[in-house]
């Protein structure tokens, strides 16, 4: 099953850092009459000797400056990155001051579509998430692809903010351009917290991929026992032995164990 890809999910920071090293490349060394190598007046007694007749002569060993390798320029920094790289990288108090700046960035989506909250939720930043969303960030924004920010949040297993978001009425049977739901991701991550937290807030176990797979038929095939044993536990809680669903369910379990 191919389910949803995160893509170039690590390149936040590499902006920042490419400015470094592109400013690094583009360094040029300084001229030597700049560093006063032809004024005696401008040489440092450390790096100088004084021969028998009282001149100066310079000494062999040369500073850094002289080999030119005092920066000239100012690193790459904080300013210099965005807000979606900020609240991936959970710098709360520099989210604080681009917002202060500009107020429109709260649910500004970046070229893939995701948002500031978007971003937080993907790398577990709780206290950017808590931040966002007291400061109005939508929870509900889906990225061009579908991604919402409980999606995010169930793939990389961070329970916490899924019961943040879930407290504030999203979808939780929301699907991505595959079909993928939080619970899917969920249960794919083998994410046991997550998948009990979306269980008990009433995610859909019958809703699948487009490539075909249930929540159950996915720890199935990938082999999550203790995501089965939550499964089976939640069905045999909600379903009479008559229901329908049971009886699928069970079949499912039974046809595994004739294959192990």
């Amino acid at each position: 099953m191919q389910l949803i890809q995160l893509r170039a999910m690590d390149d936040i920071g590499e902006e920042g850092l490419s400015m470094v090293q592109n400013e690094g490349s583009n360094a040029c060394l300084p001229d030597p009459k700049e560093l006063g190598l032809h004024d005696v007046s401008l040489v440092s007694q450390e790096n100088t000797d004084v021969d028998d007749e009282g001149l100066i002569k310079h000494s062999t060993s040369l500073t850094n400056r002289q080999r030119g390798n005092e920066l000239t320029f100012l690193p790459a920094t904080l300013d210099c990155l965005s807000i979606h790289q900020l609240a991936a990288q959970g710098d709360v108090c520099q989210v604080a001051v681009h917002l202060n700046k500009d107020c429109s960035l709260l649910n500004k989506q970046d070229d893939r579509g995701f948002t500031p909250l978007m971003w937080a939720a993907a790398f577990g930043e709780k206290a950017v998430v808590d931040y966002l969303l007291a400061e109005g960030a939508d929870p509900k924004t889906v990225a061009w692809e579908r991604e919402s920010a409980l999606t995010l949040a169930s793939m990389g297993g961070f329970v916490d903010i899924v019961k943040s978001l879930l407290a504030l009425g999203v979808d939780i049977n929301t699907y991505d351009w595959n079909g993928g739901t939080p619970i899917l991701y969920a249960v794919r991550g083998n994410h046991i917290q997550c998948v009990q937290e979306l269980l008990d807030r009433g995610a859909d176990l019958t809703i699948e991929s487009d490539s075909g797979y249930s929540p159950t038929a996915l720890a199935v095939a990938l082999g999550h026992k203790k995501i089965q044993k939550v499964l089976e536990e939640h069905v045999l809680q909600l379903y009479s032995p008559d229901d329908e669903m049971k009886e699928r369910f069970l079949s499912l379990a039974r046809r595994k164990d004739l294959c192990e």
